[in-house]
């Protein structure tokens, strides 16, 4: 499943930042990977103590990890740069509680955007369903969620596939890799593309665990164990609370960690046409600025976009 799980090293130079920006294209990312928390989201829970017995692991991970109008925003933007029209459909991968669908849904003022969600896991599925789906009422007919393989084919064509919060990296070998890519590519419509994000950097290459407080708790991230020989990599998320008590590895990540030549090989190899690298170009460590590159300056901690074009 896993949406944006991120920790202070996988930023730029290891900062922590309210990731403000005022460019269009630019998501604003929180501390860490992480992105700012939903702040609609879980507001109800927040409200009332939390317990590891009182809370609901999905709203935390929710609340402390992504930010979905941003990643809406930088999507629609880039792609309204490159192809010179408003992307109208989307198949989010792994795509968890649908969070990302509901707001791509949900912020299609110009255009009546759909969203088609894929996901193996049926309980985060019908989680979704009821948590983000629901509120959304009659927009909510334009979402579609599919539980099954991502590497299964889909029936339409989309302007925009994204597989975003580096859950892709569940795939530890090239061919495994590369059949998702192959995949994908016959799923996007002919100018459609392809959106992926990556984090590296040496930091992210060292067991360790970082905290980040939120409203009610503390978010942890925990790179647990790194194989340099085979380049597999376990991560978990803990939640505490006030009262001591905690929701330990309330999720866990078990990844190859791909570098961004390999996954740009890879893409091509695939038969997408071009992959550009969007890096952050920003130097104030209260902004981000993702701009496309061919080459970059290696920090403690980096996380960066690759857009893949059909």
């Amino acid at each position: 499943m896993g949406k944006k799980r991120q920790s202070d090293s996988t930023r730029k130079r290891g900062r922590t930042s309210s990731g403000r920006s005022g460019d269009d294209d630019t998501p604003r990312r929180k501390d860490g990977k992480d992105k700012q928390g939903s702040r609609k989201q879980g507001a109800k829970q927040s409200r009332s103590k939390l317990t590891a017995k009182t809370a609901d692991k999905h709203r935390l991970y929710q609340q402390s990890v992504q930010d979905p109008a941003s990643e809406v925003k930088f999507v629609a933007s880039v792609f309204k740069k490159l192809r010179g029209r408003r992307a109208e459909s989307l198949r989010e991968d792994f795509c968890g509680t649908a969070l990302f669908c509901a707001e791509w849904v949900k912020s299609g003022k110009q255009v009546a955007r759909t969203a088609t969600g894929v996901d193996i896991d049926a309980e985060v599925l019908a989680w979704g369903r009821e948590h983000n789906l629901k509120p959304l009422r009659e927009r909510a007919r334009r979402i579609r969620l599919l539980q099954q393989d991502v590497r299964d084919p889909c029936p339409e064509k989309y302007d925009v596939v994204a597989a975003f919060n580096f859950s892709y990296w569940i795939f530890k070998t090239r061919n495994e890799i590369r059949r998702y890519f192959e995949t994908v590519l016959r799923a996007l419509e002919p100018d459609g593309l392809f959106f992926l994000d990556a984090y590296g950097g040496w930091e992210a290459e060292q067991p360790m665990e970082e905290s980040r407080a939120c409203k009610g708790f503390t978010y942890v991230w925990d790179q647990d164990q790194i194989d340099p020989i085979t380049g597999n990599v376990t991560n978990h998320i803990h939640f505490k609370f006030k009262d001591g008590s905690k929701l330990k590895r309330a999720f866990t990540y078990e990844w190859r960690m791909w570098s961004l030549p390999e996954l740009r090989e890879l893409l091509l190899e695939a038969g997408f046409n071009t992959v550009t690298v969007y890096w952050d170009e920003a130097d104030d460590d209260d902004e981000t600025r993702y701009r496309p590159h061919e080459r970059a300056e290696n920090h403690p901690g980096w996380l960066a976009y690759l857009v893949a074009n059909r």
